[in-house]
């Protein structure tokens, strides 16, 4: 079994988003700037990864809503670990 890192509410962590539909590049700095980048999985339609650091739980549930209001379908989130001291 593989272990989850833990994560503080106010503290900074990476995290990498997975939503069904197609999010512009654009719109990284509506994200938190986090790096937006898309895949096609066999036979399925495109989906988005928007990954990068947040700063602490209210800004992931900003981006959260961004994604909401666009209407796009969650697939996932993953808190993938603390920032560097160096971001």
């Amino acid at each position: 079994m593989t272990k989850t890192p833990e994560s503080s509410f106010s503290a900074p962590g990476f995290y990498r988003i997975e939503v069904q539909g197609r999010v512009r590049k654009d719109w990284s700095d509506r994200l938190g700037a986090m790096q937006v980048s898309s895949y096609v999985p066999d036979g399925d339609a495109e989906v988005t990864v928007l990954q990068g650091p947040i700063q602490d739980q209210p800004e992931l549930a900003g981006i959260m809503k961004t994604l909401y209001e666009l209407h796009l379908t969650l697939r996932s989130v993953r808190y993938l670990g603390k920032v560097p001291a160096a971001i």
